[in-house]
């Protein structure tokens, strides 16, 4: 664990292409300590999160910087709706793993929402440090598994070629249980 204090910083425009770049280092790292290069779990070449997607998390979101000290230590996507929230991104640079900044971070995000009683968010199923972190940190619950055979309804269409398709864990927790 960190001696340091985790803050959610707001995103700043001015930061928002290295906050999408850091994203994608973070994202990459899972797939590709789990697969190697061999992987096809990428969405644009080289990336297993594409600019795209980390940008209409943004723009649909609350997006922060997680900061460790002074450090742009990862960042945040979070989207909530009265007494409902969907944590749609979290990520910690791989060079700062297992200090506790992530579920720090978690912690603010409950903080900055106490009116929210159900948060939702998915991760891959190759994802293991995810799943560990969500289930076993956080207090979330796997509810569904979304794959070829029972596709996500929310997907942008469904199949083999679709990440529903390709295997997502969806998780909730909720406050007061």
């Amino acid at each position: 664990m960190t001696d340091e204090k985790v803050k959610l910083i707001p995103l700043q425009p001015e930061d928002r292409e290295q906050f999408i770049l850091d994203n994608q280092e973070a994202f990459n790292y899972g797939a590709l300590e789990e697969f190697g290069r061999r992987d096809e779990h990428f969405e644009e070449e080289g990336e297993i999160i594409s600019r795209e997607t980390i940008k209409q998390s943004i723009e649909g979101g609350e997006a922060y910087r997680i900061m460790l000290g002074d450090v742009k230590a990862g960042g945040v996507v979070i989207k909530t709706d009265g007494d409902r929230g969907d944590l749609d991104l979290l990520f910690v640079s791989p060079h700062i793993h297992s200090r506790g900044v992530g579920y720090a971070a978690w912690c603010e995000i409950e903080k900055l929402h106490p009116e929210v009683r159900i948060w939702e968010t998915v991760t891959p199923y190759f994802e293991t440090r995810n799943i560990h972190f969500y289930v076993n940190k956080c207090g979330f619950h796997i509810v569904e598994f979304y794959n070829a055979h029972h596709p996500d309804p929310n997907a942008p269409g469904t199949g083999e070629d679709t990440p529903s398709g390709d295997g997502f864990f969806r998780f909730e927790k909720v406050i007061g249980q």
